[in-house]
């Protein structure tokens, strides 16, 4: 079955690739470098796609889906009001944290992770306050139809007991170690899924395939051994229901170590099961497998240190719930996101404390490891941000400091005749725009080559025409401004170069566009730029 429907999903993608696998490195891989451009195919694709893989037993989550789906929706509106670059990725940012906390029902972790994931080491800041209207949204019209509860049922209250804390450490360092597991497994599979023959869209049914031939076995087997005959276990869709095992037990789950074993076997079924539905390309998420392997090896942990401390304080579900945001924090590098989203998950902050510290431990832990590969480690590392980076930095440097003084230069006054001008900048060099100075020697405007190149192949013009007729308003700036508003004003008039004045409105000099370039590659090579200019 799970083979049939990643068939299905796998058949589907061919009209549209970008929507195989999970859908979170896709949707970041369009904010960074597609200018939040997301096809008008790709909402419809992927959620069929996904109805198949997961519907027929892929093991995978809806959350990575529903976040490309939502995202796409907010690009695709975007595109079209006919918003700028900026806005549309703002959209798709926003468009993701609805999804997320609607299928979630966590409005404020949804909207932080949208901003989070984006990069491994930064926020998307700009996006938050979208996301966070997004969210609310989103979440309200969800829980108006589906009705307001918590994704898992757990304890009333956990309390805080700060002897448990080395505990908590311990646990952050053992699903680090089982979360790289998870992503190396994850990968070998994605390895040799792009070494196998045949085209993309039919190896996901290869892994469905896998996938139903391994489960199978575990299913009927440990069934037997628990009472259970016939139940997934976990193994097929989301997972969600051995994670609520984790938290809360049943009346048929094993206790003592025999439970904890089977947690540990259902674990890394669960790491196997995952890896061969995403690995191969099948349309589901990597999301919430990430956070069911995280709380059943936590609920595995809490059980353990129960039967070797004896210490009847210890609430197996709380560190279940503590692995689920310590094993996706550390391995998506979204650890404020994570541990939110556990709390609201939890429906309360009671796990506040030891999320901080197992997410803290696990983030530095995974540091040179990621779930997705379009992440980049901040917003200076981001396409999206070239254009800011660069005017952040020619902020920083003064006009007068940089601008070349005292170079000979061509220019008019008013009453100059158009002949004369055409002629003038014949002999000249390496001037673009010439002034058009008054009697006291203020500019007025400036002519540039093109209305020069339009004046010359009208001798009439030529003929009749003065400096006054041929000059535009002037575009000028300031020797006490910043180079970033220099860049502005020649990207806004479309000149190469421009003119700067000093507080009369006298010349001082020329700045180019070229020597905008040199003083931007001295200042991020860290020399001094006013040096490099001169």
């Amino acid at each position: 079955m799970p083979a049939v429907g990643a068939l299905g999903g796998g058949l589907l993608s061919r009209y549209a690739p970008e929507t195989r696998g999970g859908g979170a490195d896709a949707i970041i891989e369009a904010f960074h470098t597609r200018r939040g451009y997301v096809r008008r195919r790709v909402p419809a694709i992927k959620a069929l796609a996904s109805i198949l893989t997961l519907g027929f037993g892929g093991s995978g989550g809806r959350e990575g889906p529903t976040m490309q789906i939502s995202g796409a929706i907010g690009s695709i509106v975007a595109q079209y009001l006919r918003l700028s670059d900026r806005e549309r990725r703002i959209l798709l940012v926003a468009g993701t944290a609805a999804g997320m906390a609607a299928v979630f029902r966590t409005p404020l972790g949804a909207a932080l992770f949208a901003v989070e994931v984006l990069h491994r080491d930064d926020f998307e800041s700009e996006a938050l306050v979208p996301s966070v209207l997004a969210s609310v949204v989103a979440y309200s019209v969800f829980i108006s139809i589906f009705g307001e509860s918590t994704l898992f049922a757990h304890a009333a209250k956990y309390p805080f007991i700060p002897t448990h804390l080395p505990l908590y450490a311990l646990l952050a360092v053992m699903i680090s170690l089982v979360a790289s597991i998870f992503l190396s497994s994850l990968q070998s599979v994605q390895r040799a899924a792009a070494r196998l023959p045949g085209p993309d869209w039919c190896k996901p049914a290869i892994g469905g395939l896998l996938l139903g031939i391994g489960a199978v076995p575990v299913v009927v087997f440990v069934g037997k051994q628990v009472g259970r005959e016939g139940m997934g276990l976990g193994l097929l869709g989301g997972g969600y229901g051995a994670a609520q095992i984790a938290i809360t037990g049943s009346s048929w789950f094993p206790t003592g170590w025999r439970g904890v074993e089977l947690l540990a076997l259902l674990g890394s079924a669960k790491i196997i099961a995952t890896s061969l539905t995403v690995g191969s390309g099948g349309s589901a998420g990597d999301f919430g497998p990430s956070l069911v392997i995280g709380g059943i090896f936590g609920g595995a942990f809490g059980r353990a240190a129960q039967l070797l401390l004896h210490d009847p304080r210890i609430d197996p579900g709380a560190f279940a719930l503590v692995g689920m945001g310590t094993f996706y924090g550390g391995l998506a590098h979204v650890p404020i996101a994570s541990l939110v989203m556990v709390c609201e998950l939890a429906g309360s902050y009671d796990l506040l404390v030891p999320l901080m510290l197992a997410s803290g431990i696990s983030f530095i832990a995974l540091r040179t490891r990621t779930l997705y590969h379009a992440q980049r480690g901040s917003w200076r590392d981001s396409p999206a941000h070239h254009d800011e980076l660069i005017r952040d930095v020619l902020r920083d440097m003064r006009v007068g400091a940089c601008v070349v003084k005292d170079r000979p230069y061509v220019y008019f006054e008013r009453s100059t005749r158009a002949d004369e001008v055409i002629r003038r900048v014949a002999e000249g060099g390496w001037q673009d725009v010439f002034p058009v100075l008054s009697e006291d020697r203020k500019v007025v405007g400036v002519i540039t080559t093109d209305v020069l190149r339009m004046a010359a192949q009208e001798p009439e013009i030529a003929r009749i025409a003065i400096a006054d007729d041929l000059m535009l308003p002037p575009f000028v700036v300031g020797e006490g401004e910043d180079v970033g508003a220099a860049l502005d004003v020649l990207l806004v008039r479309g000149a190469r170069e421009i003119v700067v004045v000093d507080d009369e409105q006298r010349v001082v000099g020329f700045l180019d566009e070229a020597e905008i370039t040199q003083l931007y590659r001295a200042a991020t090579a860290g020399r001094d730029p006013a040096t490099a200019s001169g």
